[in-house]
Protein backbone atom coordinates (compact mmCIF):
# COMPACT_ATOMS: atom_id res chain seq x y z
CA UNK A 1 0.00 0.00 0.00
CA UNK A 2 1.09 3.27 -0.87
CA UNK A 3 1.58 6.37 1.20
CA UNK A 4 -1.19 8.97 1.29
CA UNK A 5 1.19 11.43 0.42
CA UNK A 6 4.47 12.00 -1.12
CA UNK A 7 7.68 13.84 -0.04
CA UNK A 8 7.50 17.19 -1.67
CA UNK A 9 4.18 16.31 -3.70
CA UNK A 10 2.14 19.53 -4.28
CA UNK A 11 -1.43 19.77 -2.63
CA UNK A 12 -4.23 22.08 -4.05
CA UNK A 13 -6.43 23.03 -0.60
CA UNK A 14 -8.89 25.70 0.20
CA UNK A 15 -10.75 27.32 3.22
CA UNK A 16 -13.78 25.01 4.52
CA UNK A 17 -15.31 25.05 7.75
CA UNK A 18 -17.21 21.85 7.09
CA UNK A 19 -15.22 19.23 8.87
CA UNK A 20 -15.31 15.84 8.92
CA UNK A 21 -13.41 12.90 10.27
CA UNK A 22 -10.98 11.36 8.74
CA UNK A 23 -10.47 14.72 6.23
CA UNK A 24 -6.57 15.30 5.37
CA UNK A 25 -6.27 19.35 6.22
CA UNK A 26 -3.48 21.55 6.44
CA UNK A 27 -2.91 23.53 9.77
CA UNK A 28 -0.46 25.59 11.04
CA UNK A 29 1.62 23.72 13.85
CA UNK A 30 0.74 24.64 16.94
CA UNK A 31 4.21 24.84 18.60
CA UNK A 32 5.71 26.40 15.46
CA UNK A 33 4.73 29.42 13.56
CA UNK A 34 5.04 30.35 10.28
CA UNK A 35 5.14 26.20 10.40
CA UNK A 36 2.18 24.20 7.84
CA UNK A 37 1.28 20.45 8.15
CA UNK A 38 -0.87 18.17 6.78
CA UNK A 39 -2.75 15.99 9.32
CA UNK A 40 -5.87 13.99 9.00
CA UNK A 41 -8.71 15.01 11.58
CA UNK A 42 -9.69 12.65 14.44
CA UNK A 43 -12.20 13.16 17.07
CA UNK A 44 -13.28 16.65 17.62
CA UNK A 45 -12.68 17.58 21.37
CA UNK A 46 -15.41 20.61 21.41
CA UNK A 47 -16.52 22.76 18.27
CA UNK A 48 -13.95 23.82 16.95
CA UNK A 49 -10.78 21.92 18.37
CA UNK A 50 -9.50 18.75 16.80
CA UNK A 51 -7.41 15.83 17.45
CA UNK A 52 -4.95 15.47 14.02
CA UNK A 53 -3.41 12.23 13.64
CA UNK A 54 -0.50 11.46 11.24
CA UNK A 55 -0.73 8.53 8.74
CA UNK A 56 2.80 7.65 9.79
CA UNK A 57 2.80 8.12 13.38
CA UNK A 58 6.93 7.50 13.83
CA UNK A 59 7.82 9.92 11.29
CA UNK A 60 6.02 12.91 12.54
CA UNK A 61 4.26 14.88 15.35
CA UNK A 62 -0.09 15.10 15.81
CA UNK A 63 -2.43 15.23 18.42
CA UNK A 64 -0.68 13.05 20.64
CA UNK A 65 2.74 15.40 21.33
CA UNK A 66 0.45 18.48 20.92
CA UNK A 67 -3.03 18.09 21.81
CA UNK A 68 -5.67 19.77 19.99
CA UNK A 69 -5.71 22.09 17.58
CA UNK A 70 -8.32 24.89 16.74
CA UNK A 71 -9.54 24.27 12.90
CA UNK A 72 -10.64 27.74 12.62
CA UNK A 73 -7.86 28.38 10.08
CA UNK A 74 -7.90 25.25 8.14
CA UNK A 75 -7.87 24.46 4.80
CA UNK A 76 -9.40 21.13 3.22
CA UNK A 77 -7.06 19.36 0.54
CA UNK A 78 -9.23 18.63 -2.11
CA UNK A 79 -6.92 17.65 -4.80
CA UNK A 80 -3.30 15.81 -4.40
CA UNK A 81 -1.31 16.24 -7.73
CA UNK A 82 0.69 13.32 -8.67
CA UNK A 83 4.18 13.51 -8.26
CA UNK A 84 4.54 12.72 -12.30
CA UNK A 85 3.74 15.73 -12.90
CA UNK A 86 5.65 17.88 -10.98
Amino acid sequence: MEPTLQPGQGLIAIRSRKLRRNQLRVVEHPERPGFWIVKRLGDHVDRSRWMLLADNSSEGQDSRHFGPVDMADSWRIVVKIPQRWM
